[in-house]
């Protein structure tokens, strides 16, 4: 598998525009301009995030009635039961709802379904043997519901009144609850498509909010500061792997001086137990160290104790819960592991399958939990989309990742025939299948793939975004680079190509990591810089044709310096094809 390095060359006039008004250097001017910031007021927008760039969302379809039959609820002291998904957007968007009901003195409660045992999503059976027996008036979904007819029917029948707020692709008709507030609705054109569960959910408190101020609520009760809530939906956000632009790029900055104020106890101890010392966590932090933690509760035992821990107000229930949250992500990550090097011996077995344009794969011994993450690095190792489906329970229940290119949930569409129930994204879904459906499926998945996708959906590509020299590399350059934060989806943290590089020193840390110190032929000045897990022999050779890398600060004993985070490197022993105005190759 070829891995494609391609230098993004945005117009020379836009970078000289934004190096003169932002007084910034030409590399952080040609990092905005390669992300389509191409304007002095877009740049400053961007670089100045806060809450009041917020659009107001009273536009998003059904968000006036949503708002109405929940002013309700509080204003007649209904019993509500916020319902939510078992990942870690679904608990923070649990939490959120949870903590502004609190400050409005109403009656509320939780429920978030077992993964294995119930599945995902609102079903009849949680009208009849749950909201019925709670005496439930308004159910509130959160980060699910979109699909679930039968069970809104099911309420009405009995009823019980369902709000749903979600993000997830909407079959059209929705459902018939008495607001449907999903931004991907056909019908809505408001321009939140982007957003997360949890920035749904934030958006309805600030509609809500303002309502309950409209009609003098909060005149003897304090009304809520909706930025303490952005730690919620910061975690929600990151998690979910959504386009970090726009409000997720508002909420995610702002959630994340939130988390960093400590004002979160349940946030707080996470981050004690998550080795995150003497620094500011980041949004890298959320998607590696907080959200599997968060989500290791509702993959191998249950996500109520992510809500309990988000909710709790004690620091030592926090801590005590959070050492529990740690204990299970190490069990997640040893099933994971196993799984994961029972498929590559699998492959090891079939290298035929790998002839597929996609990874369709079932087995009686996988755990349902963390075929997600499996799927995951399969996709990303072999560039396949990849289902993963466990049928220890005898029902096949399975995850699937896609590649860039590929809209899964679209290409299940295509298959609906052959499976019992299907949701998620572009880039990520559930799915139920009976075992005999297993083989039948995946020859027509595959078929599918085979249309929908190109050839260069299959290839690895490196978006780099300058060539930079050891010399440029500084302190003012890294404040500008940082000041770009937060990193993740739709706002890649920048990639840099070197080129003639010495390999001054090198050894091995932690088994397999490589800590190396560079100087470039160009230039004076030497380097530190880390490769982790390189698919290359070790160590390096002493010259380096070519080097990509990230540019970082590393913290240790109280001291920061500049650390290269490499990313890939040419010798003269490997090839790679490098694009700049046109393909050529390279070795």
């Amino acid at each position: 598998m070829k891995t494609v390095w391609k230098v993004l060359e945005p117009e020379t006039c836009v970078v000289r525009q934004l190096e003169k008004s932002l007084g910034c250097s030409p590399v952080t001017a040609t990092v905005l301009a390669n992300r389509n910031i191409v304007s002095a007021d877009s740049a400053e927008q961007f670089l100045n995030t806060d809450l009041s760039g917020f659009r107001a969302p009273f536009s998003i379809k059904d968000m006036d009635r949503a708002v109405e039959r929940v002013t309700a609820a509080i204003l007649r002291k209904e019993h509500i039961l916020v319902f939510g998904d078992y990942d870690v957007d679904g608990v923070s968007s649990t939490a959120l709802l949870l903590e502004f009901f609190r400050h409005t003195g109403t009656r509320a409660s939780f429920y978030i379904p077992h993964r294995i045992q119930e599945g995902y999503g609102l079903q009849p059976y949680h009208i009849t043997d749950l909201a019925l027996s709670r005496d439930i008036d308004l159910i509130i979904t959160v980060d699910c519901g979109s699909s679930n007819h039968e069970a809104v029917r099911a309420a009405t029948k009995h009823g019980v009144d369902v709000v749903i707020t979600d993000h997830h692709q909407i079959p059209d008709p929705p459902p018939p609850a008495c607001a449907v507030v999903n931004p991907k609705r056909v019908d809505c054109r408001a321009g939140f498509e982007h957003l997360a569960g949890a920035g749904v959910a934030f958006c309805l408190l600030i509609c809500l909010r303002k309502q309950l101020r409209k009609i003098n609520f909060w005149k003897n009760r304090p009304e809520p500061n909706l930025k303490h809530f952005t730690d919620l939906a910061a975690l929600g956000t990151v998690a979910d792997v959504v386009p970090l632009v726009d409000e997720n790029r508002i909420l995610t900055r702002t959630g994340l001086e939130v988390i960093n104020s400590g004002m979160r106890n349940g946030i707080l101890a996470l981050i004690e137990s998550s080795g995150i010392k003497n620094r500011t966590a980041d949004s890298e932090d959320i998607g590696y160290k907080l959200a599997p933690r968060l989500n290791a509760a509702g993959r191998l035992e249950h996500a109520s104790i992510a809500v309990d821990l988000l909710t709790t107000q004690e620091m030592s229930t926090a801590r005590k819960i959070s050492r529990r949250l740690k204990d299970l992500n190490e069990k997640r990550q040893t099933t994971e592991k196993d799984t994961y090097q029972q498929i590559m011996d699998h492959f090891d077995s079939n290298p035929h399958l790998l002839q597929r344009q996609s990874v369709v794969l079932s087995d009686d011994r996988w755990h349902e939990g963390i075929l997600g993450i499996v799927a995951s690095r399969i996709a990303g190792k072999f560039l396949r989309p990849t289902i993963l489906i466990s049928t220890r329970n005898g029902i096949g229940k399975g995850s699937g990742r896609s590649i860039p290119g590929l809209d899964l949930h679209g290409a299940l569409s295509a298959c609906a025939g052959r499976l019992e129930q299907f949701g998620g994204h572009p880039m990520a879904a559930g799915l139920q299948i009976k075992r005999e459906n297993i083989g039948p499926f995946s020859r027509d998945f595959e078929n599918n793939v085979q249309k929908r996708c190109r050839p260069e959906n299959f290839k690895r590509e490196l978006a780099i975004d300058f060539i930079l020299n050891f010399e440029d590399i500084t302190e003012r350059l890294l404040n500008e680079l940082e000041s770009l934060k937060p990193f993740g989806e739709g706002n890649p943290e920048p990639l840099f190509l070197a080129e003639n590089i010495g390999v001054i020193s090198s050894r091995i840390v932690g088994g397999r990591h490589l800590k190396l110190r560079l100087k470039q032929s160009c230039s004076w000045k030497t380097v530190n810089a880390i490769y982790f897990n390189p698919d290359a022999d070790l160590p390096l050779p002493e010259h380096l044709e070519k080097l990509v890398f990230k540019i970082r600060r590393n913290r240790y004993n109280g001291r920061k310096n500049i650390q290269l985070i490499i990313e890939d490197v040419i010798t003269k022993e490997c090839v790679r094809q490098v694009c700049f105005q046109s393909p050529f190759e390279f070795s």
